[in-house]
């Protein structure tokens, strides 16, 4: 039996991977900051393909390497630590946030821009919008084993093209003269922290058991030949979203004053599309976002729902778990883009540093032997602080315990930009590395 796919083969998966990761956080966010660093925009989009294109990567790395399920990544801290990891992940990167963000972002660029404004601010035009918008989903989910057949071979190539377009177009006739005026002080670590935004990395995290499937079945059976698989797919998507990003954050650069004033980066692109391609522009951003939040929406429901259904040991049937994530998503949806880009930074900001050292921790699981402590002290010191974060980006603040930890060597620094969990998690792994040396042999490493 074939262990390895043919090029063609392997591009449909790796289209399919992008499609899946290509969604409203990867459209809307990039031109914000191009918009905001001005001519810092270059330090900015370092910082943002690191945590944009880089950690995705890894993240889709590791979970090949554990297996292709972040439950599995989970158990070498602890099972139960393992459920409420993923149960969080699963709930963040679905209806709770991504999953009702997709579809606020179709709205908001691919259909608002051609309603009147009373249409455009009218609740039930977005119910009625949420409704058509989640009944299509379900339809596509309802057979998950076509996803690479419906995007990765149609319509990936023609969002692709689209939204090709509209850089090339920005690229050769930018819409001003000159860069916006900054307005960052950190450009490298607002970027940074703008690619928490984008959630990919959770997704990776999430995206593994679609991924996963659609290599099974296309014939792989062996561990090793889907994990490479998997990440030669991941390779190809994070390449296309890196050139997507850069060229987006370029277009939001070079705004400069035309585009006047926006409420958020969906407003801002379809503004800059306006300008660049006018009408014409604005047809061919809707679709290529609907194309694009559909997908999106359709990996992330298909994942959620065979993650809960499998939480439950299948008590609960995928069909019914399906019905529910939608019905809940459709309602988060109804409170407006502008509303869940606000809630979704704190719990962003809690998850995203737990999930770095995990996946780093994976990754180099044989270079400390996978033992259990070093990935308990790891995650149980970027949690302390990304726990505090979180709850300071949800307006609870903690200024002695804060002002305290800041004179602490490295974390004034670091703090500031919202980096403080690095050296609590180091110190953390440090730790749990001795603890190790001085526990029985049987309970060091991880169980799968």
């Amino acid at each position: 039996m074939k262990q390895v796919l043919s090029l063609k083969e392997l591009m449909a998966v790796g289209l399919m991977t992008f499609a899946l990761f290509l969604g409203a956080g990867n459209i809307i966010f990039p031109p914000t900051l191009g918009h905001d660093a001005g001519p810092a925009m270059w330090t900015a989009i370092v910082g943002f393909l690191i945590t944009g294109v880089g950690l995705p990567l890894l993240g889709v790395a590791a979970v090949a390497s554990a297996g292709g399920n972040v439950r599995l990544m989970g158990n070498r801290v602890n099972p139960i630590f393992s459920v409420i990891f993923s149960v969080l992940t699963y709930l963040s990167i679905g209806p709770l946030l991504a999953i009702p963000r997709t579809g606020a972002v179709a709205f908001e660029i691919g259909i608002a821009p051609f309603l009147s404004p009373d249409a455009k601010t009218s609740a039930v035009v977005l119910f009625l919008y949420s409704i058509v918008f989640f009944a299509l989903t379900f339809w596509l989910c309802m057979n998950p084993g076509k996803l690479v057949d419906r995007f990765g071979k149609v319509i990936t190539p023609i969002m692709i093209v689209l939204l090709a377009t509209l850089l090339i177009r920005g690229a050769m006739y930018p819409l001003s003269g000159e860069y916006a005026p900054p307005t960052l002080d950190n450009p490298f670590s607002k970027g940074f922290l703008e690619g928490y935004n984008t959630m990919d990395t959770l997704a990776a995290l999430v995206f593994g058991i679609v991924i996963a499937n659609t290599v099974r079945e296309r014939g792989i059976t062996e561990r090793g030949a889907q994990a490479r698989i998997i990440i030669q797919s991941g390779i190809i998507a994070v390449t296309c979203l890196g050139l997507l990003y850069v060229g987006l954050t370029y277009l939001g650069a070079t705004s400069g004053h035309v585009v006047g004033p926006y409420e958020n980066g969906g407003e801002l692109i379809t503004l800059m599309a306006k300008q660049l391609l006018g009408s014409v522009g604005l047809f061919l951003l809707s679709l290529a976002v609907t194309f694009a939040c559909l997908t999106t929406c359709v990996g992330l429901i298909t994942s959620s729902a065979e993650f809960f259904s499998n939480l439950t040991n299948n008590r609960l049937s995928y069909r019914l778990v399906l019905s529910v994530l939608i019905l809940f998503s459709l309602i988060i949806m109804n409170f407006g883009l502008s509303t869940i880009l606000k809630i979704s930074v704190p719990l962003l900001v809690m998850l995203y540093p737990v999930a770095i050292v995990l996946i780093i921790l994976t990754l180099t699981n044989n270079l400390f032997g996978g033992r259990k402590a070093v990935y308990t002290g790891g995650v149980i010191g970027a949690a302390c602080i990304s726990i505090i974060d979180g709850l300071a980006a949800a307006g609870f603040t903690f200024p002695a315990f804060t002002e305290t930890l800041q004179q602490l060597p490295l974390m004034g620094e670091l703090m500031a930009q919202g980096l403080g969990w690095i050296v609590p998690a180091l110190i953390g792994i440090i730790i749990g590395g001795i603890i190790s040396t001085i526990t029985p042999p049987s309970r060091q490493t991880v169980t799968e």
